[in-house]
């Protein structure tokens, strides 16, 4: 197994903010009723849930950010567990906007770094387990 640079609670954790606020988007032919916050499910730039995601992302230390994107891409397929080295290092050179912006903006994030998560071998529920 390839050495990841980012232990598997953090990315368990990361897992199930994005599932969160993923699940906050309402659907697209429901009424909203503005003054009732139980109709309003549309995440929004004031999120504190997104905010919270945006800033435990951002406080990863370079090696663990370039790890949790490659990560993505082996769950994402646009990399295979072999080629993880490969993968780490076009992370890390193609570095140039903030880690945080790049990830929220991924759809199905979430699933992504589980499917990478089990590509590379590492049992999700063990990982979820030791933040739930």
């Amino acid at each position: 197994m390839a050495d990841i640079d980012i232990s598997p609670e953090k990315v368990a954790h990361i897992i199930v903010l994005a599932r969160e606020l993923d699940g906050k988007v309402g659907a697209w032919d429901t009424d909203v009723d503005e003054d009732d916050p139980d109709s309003v499910l549309e995440a929004r730039a004031n999120d504190p849930l997104e905010a919270e995601l945006r800033g435990f992302i951002g406080e990863l230390n370079v090696d663990e950010q370039v790890s949790l994107v490659a990560l993505m891409w082996v769950g994402r397929g646009t990399y295979e567990p072999e080629d993880w080295d490969e993968a780490v290092d076009t992370a890390r050179s193609e570095r140039v906007n903030k880690t945080e912006n790049y990830l929220l903006g991924v759809p199905m994030l979430s699933d992504y770094l589980e499917d990478g998560l089990d590509k590379m071998g590492i049992s999700v529920e063990d990982a979820e387990a030791g933040i739930l």
